[in-house]
């Protein structure tokens, strides 16, 4: 007799997306309030069904901080399991370059503001980062770590809406 499995005993990891977006010496970061608790992160959030994983990483950015960005690089994919909720987090990181500013878009619920830090600004903050893929993907841009953006293919196919 083959084991019945449930939905709750599927293996689900959180795919995320974020954006290293440099201006000089100089990151995009968010700070936001995660569980009660002020956090600093790159713009980041959850890849939605039906987004390609470059349209979510441009969207989470716009969101969370009014900056319209272009894409440039795929940084890398890091692996994690977090120790805010337990559960694995596959996120893929960006470098971005930042377009354009609209100062009047409300950014993204829980979302206190969107500035610009140097690393060792970010690295003074080490307690208050969202997770260690913060300074990771930092170091990795810094190290010149850039993947090509179509090494990552998105094929919708054609499901029902």
């Amino acid at each position: 007799m083959a084991p019945s499995f449930s939905a709750a005993d599927v293996w689900r990891p959180h795919v995320t997306v974020a954006c290293v977006v440099a201006m000089g010496d100089r990151y995009l970061m968010v700070e936001e309030t995660v569980s009660g608790r002020i956090a600093w992160n790159q713009p980041a959030g959850h890849l939605d069904d039906r987004e390609s994983l470059t349209d979510a990483a441009v969207r989470e950015t716009l969101e969370e901080t009014g900056w319209t960005v272009e894409l440039q690089h795929l940084i890398g994919v890091h692996q994690w399991r977090s120790t805010e909720h337990g559960d694995a987090v596959i996120r893929f990181s960006f470098a971005a370059r930042a377009v354009s500013h609209d100062r009047a878009r409300p950014l993204d619920v829980g979302i206190r503001s969107a500035q610009w830090l140097t690393r060792s600004e970010i690295a003074a903050r080490a307690e208050q980062l969202r997770s260690p893929l913060v300074l990771l993907s930092i170091d990795a841009w810094l190290a010149g770590q850039r993947l090509p953006l179509d090494t990552l293919h998105y094929l919708p196919g054609n499901l029902p809406a």
